[in-house]
């Protein structure tokens, strides 16, 4: 049922996902209306039906929709990855016990209702949303504040920060690489480097006292910067790079200079 960009990382490129997956997403689905599952979309059980109020518009929804705009209150699905107390609510839920689902601050930068047509109706729209966000949980609480209930019957991840599914390569191509030389050496040159991964996150090159002293995690100082100045004390990450560009460790600026956070083999 869902489908679309899924940002991976391979190699020293794992490093990075802490820093990547924190981004915005945007997302387009359906929402069907009438029909709850317990996981929230169409791969899960029903659970209810409901009637959906008779004459509900287009512009109705669409009214409706403006309050989940902005920074809201939202409760995660039951059945999703979050853990509590080290546990994942969908293995508490799977082995018969009764779960409260955390609420949690999330932001919606934008929602936008398409059309709704069949009936009873399906909504299709496009969110673009921050951390944390479950469009699972956008459908169900759309359906309850349209006086109906409701899952989603079909979600597609189009952009996760500055990546868009348009540069993705498929899994079939993935599988091809696998048992294909020339393939495999295709796929690599489509695979996106750690700087233009981090963009557009400072790159420091250093002087070679500064590349020796990232290499090996200790801090480094601004004297030993050949460009431009120390970044603003917090942030992170920034790409240490020694003379000619080449990544050795992932850092966070203080007033005392560059604290090394993850240390970077990519053989040259």
């Amino acid at each position: 049922m869902a489908t679309g960009l899924l940002v991976v990382g391979v190699g020293e490129g794992l490093k990075l996902l802490r820093y990547l997956l924190v981004d915005d997403k945007r997302y387009r689905a359906t929402l069907q209306l009438g029909v709850a599952t317990d996981s929230l979309d169409a791969d899960g059980r029903v659970i209810e039906r409901c009637e959906v109020p008779a004459g509900l518009t287009l512009a109705m929804a669409r009214e409706a929709a403006r309050a989940f705009m902005g920074h809201i209150e939202q409760r995660a699905p039951e059945l999703s990855a979050l853990k509590v107390d080290g546990v994942a609510l969908h293995a508490r839920v799977r082995r018969g016990e009764q779960v409260q689902a955390p609420v949690r601050s999330v932001v919606v930068y934008g929602l936008r209702l398409h059309g709704m047509q069949g009936e009873p109706p399906v909504i299709e729209f496009e969110v673009h949303s921050g951390k944390g966000f479950y469009v699972r949980s956008l459908g169900r609480d759309l359906a309850l504040a349209l006086g109906t209930v409701g899952h989603l019957t079909a979600l597609r991840r189009e952009r996760s920060g500055d990546f868009d599914v348009g540069r993705a390569v498929t899994m079939a191509e993935v599988e091809a690489a696998a048992a294909s030389v020339e393939t495999a050496e295709r796929l690599k040159a489509r695979m996106i480097g750690i700087p233009e991964a981090l963009a557009p996150a400072p790159i420091c090159r250093l002087d070679a006292e500064g590349a020796e002293d990232a290499s090996h995690g200790r801090r480094v100082r601004e004297a030993s910067l050949l460009d431009a100045g120390l970044p603003a004390a917090g942030c992170e990450p920034v790409l240490l790079c020694d003379a000619e560009g080449h990544p050795l460790a992932l850092a966070r600026a203080e007033a005392e200079g560059l604290r090394v956070v993850r240390g970077l083999r990519i053989p040259r």
